[in-house]
């Protein structure tokens, strides 16, 4: 077949093969050059590369900084940092990482991350079992995870791609770190670091008041308080230690490494050096502490206490020289991962609720400790004067007939005749029945209470003491207004109204609110006040407040315990001032008519604690308390100060023993060993009394 002349080719021109000839050389050319670069990079350097493609994460180890040390009133430590070994996990790099996505498969973790928890709880001697977890979510969840599996959840529920630390301090030793090193490959994901762990070198010594440290919370992480700080800082949460943790506080540092995909640091990048916390000079004294911990721990055993408290301060200044609590405990075990029995322990009502501290928020009546505050009040309202005589017939009675109330001394005793000195001296209750009676009010044009609730009040009864500690109570002070509120409380709960509407009644029997009789307020509550029982309630500490402005003159100083920020050497970076007292006028010479019953209480014959405080060197007033309880023993309390007027070293003392008697029994004692040891370096001998006032 003939081709046309329209289906006939051109011919190559020389151009045009030139052309072909250039572009057909530029790829083979490239192709030359591709295939010999994979050459290169398969054959030649095929090693390198498989080694360099598993490093493929980089990653910021956090470099844990310290905490600041707690020191006493002489620099003696109390609390400080060790070095100590931490296990470990790092969640995304476990063989089958967690993550917040699938954070809910931890209940049946993947077989390759079961292995991982399965042996290395068993190097810690931690167990496998399931057990009820309840993680950090939106919508609350309890799973049952085993112990590590738990602890991975709730940090990653808490904190996305944050370590998780299984167990820190003494139950990581050398060993351990050097069997997980050698075995890498078996336990990916985890790691052993180097930390800062919280140390108490005085064990249970001062507890509540130095308080507990832990891992910051989601909650605290989203304040503005703790900006800053590392998701997986361990912050002061009790005590001084959380009261103060904006100074104690380091700032953790980081470094920033390439990891391999076992997890192993291969390089570093750049690293942030941590700041540590600044160290924290309380009023505290060691020695002070020990003794009076010592004494009360004592009492509690010869008297069968169920607990107890005391505190030590300087009545000039507020200062708080001593403040202890017990049962006590050693704040260490919050340094590690808390079991839910030691915590219990800690806790529970049968145990003594060792993390109570019953010196700020332990409160209830305070037998006859109340009556110089009494005093004062009838005093200074003009209801009664230092000289005026009552007749003490061992029986004080109120309305007639019927509607007669009679009470008595303790063990029916017959006083005799009595001015306010004496009345004090013997802690006649008839007397102070009687000056109960006569600082009444009517209720109705006083709902606030009469002369007793306005002195009681300007004491700093019924009212937060100011201590720099989290959650000093404020107690009660009984008035009419308060009675009446209580009432309605009550009635409302019982009937499901007000604030209690639609919920569940509470059983027949009342609520404990008030009880149940909606009675108003009457003399005797009164007579009850005047005398610190009924339902007056006070803690130690202000009770303390109160005897401090008996002893200075009138001044309500503000307790504190923090008295300046130190760097490392000793230097001091900020002085820390308590807020500004206030004063209370009492006529000087009602005053010292007061002080002069204290006084003759402490010393003379036949004063409820002379037969403790009468041998003692140095000028005590002091004041016995035997505060009832209804079907139970006596709480044994015992105030007493040391004024500037007689010794350049003032002090105030307070002490209360649940369940331990009569005060002269079983407070006053505690109350001699801490003087003792405050004026002569030395606790003395512990000396009973046997007074039975109360």
């Amino acid at each position: 077949m003939i081709d046309s002349p329209e289906d006939r080719r051109p011919p190559l021109t020389p151009q045009l093969a030139l052309r072909v000839a250039i572009v057909g050389s530029l790829a083979l050319t490239l192709f030359a050059i591709v295939f010999f670069r994979l050459w290169f990079l398969q054959v030649l350097s095929g090693d390198k590369y498989v080694r360099a493609a598993t490093v493929n994460r980089v990653r910021d180890l956090a470099i844990a900084s310290p905490r600041g040390n707690i020191v006493d009133i002489s620099g003696n430590t109390l609390v400080d940092n060790t070095r100590a070994l931490a296990v470990k996990i790092s969640p995304p790099d476990l063989p089958v990482a967690v993550s917040l996505a699938n954070v809910a498969t931890l209940e049946h973790p993947a077989p390759q991350d079961a292995a991982v928890y399965n042996r290395l709880a068993h190097v810690l001697g931690m167990p496998t079992a399931r057990r009820r977890c309840q993680l950090h979510m939106a919508t609350p969840n309890v799973f049952r995870l085993s112990p590590i599996a738990c602890l991975v959840g709730q940090q990653v529920t808490l904190v996305a791609y944050s370590d998780v630390t299984v167990k820190s301090g003494s139950a990581v030793g050398s060993a351990v770190q050097y069997y997980l090193a050698e075995r890498q490959q078996q336990f990916p994901g985890v790691q052993v670091a180097r930390v800062y762990v919280t140390h108490y070198p005085q064990t249970t010594l001062a507890a509540q008041v130095l308080g507990t440290v832990g891992r910051i919370t989601s909650t605290e992480l989203t304040q503005r308080t703790y900006r800053g700080i590392s998701p997986n800082a361990i912050i002061g949460q009790s005590g001084v230690e959380g009261q103060y943790n904006s100074f104690l506080q380091g700032r953790d540092g980081f470094q920033q490494v390439q990891i391999n995909s076992l997890g192993e640091p291969v390089g570093d990048l750049r690293t942030h050096r941590p700041t540590a916390g600044h160290d924290l000079k309380l009023s505290l004294d060691a020695g002070l502490q020990r003794v009076g911990q010592n004494a009360l721990a004592q009492s509690i055993s010869q008297n069968a206490g169920a607990g107890g408290a005391f505190v030590a301060m300087d009545p000039q200044s507020g200062a708080v020289y001593g403040m202890g609590s017990m049962p006590s405990f050693d704040p260490s075990v919050f340094t590690g991962n808390l079991s839910q029995a030691t915590y219990n322990q800690l806790t529970n009502v049968a145990s003594g609720q060792p993390l109570f501290n019953r010196a700020i928020q332990g409160v209830g009546p305070t037998g006859s400790t109340f009556k110089p505050i009494t005093a004062t009040a009838a005093l200074q309202s003009g209801l009664w004067s230092t000289g005026q005589i009552f007749d003490d017939t061992g029986r004080f009675c109120t309305g007639s007939g019927a509607a007669q109330q009679c009470r008595h001394n303790a063990g029916n005793a017959v006083d005799g005749s009595l001015d306010l000195q004496n009345a004090l001296k013997v802690s006649s209750d008839d007397f102070f029945y009687n000056l109960g009676v006569r600082t009444n009010a009517d209720p109705s044009i006083h709902p606030n209470g009469g002369p007793l609730d306005e002195w009681a009040r300007r004491y700093g009864i019924g009212r937060s003491p100011g201590i720099d500690l989290p959650n000093a109570a404020a107690g009660t002070l009984p008035s009419p207004r308060w009675r009446a509120g209580r009432n309605r409380l009550e009635a409302q709960c019982d009937s499901a109204t007000g604030p209690y509407q639609g919920k569940r009644k509470h059983p027949p029997g009342g609520c404990g609110i008030a009880d149940g009789t909606n009675r108003p307020w009457s003399v005797g509550d009164n007579e009850s006040l005047a005398v610190g029982q009924g339902d007056v309630q006070v803690s130690p500490l202000q009770l303390a407040v109160a005897y401090a402005a008996l002893a200075n003159g009138g001044t309500i100083v503000r307790p504190h315990l923090a008295l300046d920020v130190q760097d490392p050497s000793g230097t001091v970076l900020q002085r820390i001032d308590p807020p500004p007292s206030r004063h209370i006028n009492i006529n000087p010479f009602y005053l010292e008519t007061i002080r002069a019953g204290m006084r003759a209480a402490a010393s003379q014959p036949g004063g409820t604690s002379a037969d403790v405080m009468g041998s003692f060197h140095q000028q005590v007033y002091g004041k016995t308390g035997t505060a009832q309880y209804t079907g139970q023993p006596d709480y044994a309390w015992y105030a007493c100060f040391v004024p500037s007027t007689v010794t350049s070293r003032p002090i105030v003392v307070v002490v209360r023993v649940e369940k331990g008697g009569f005060g002269d029994v079983g407070a006053a004692p505690v109350a001699r060993q801490i003087l003792s040891q405050w004026f002569y370096g030395k606790p003395g001998p512990y000396v009973t009394g046997n007074s039975k006032t109360l």
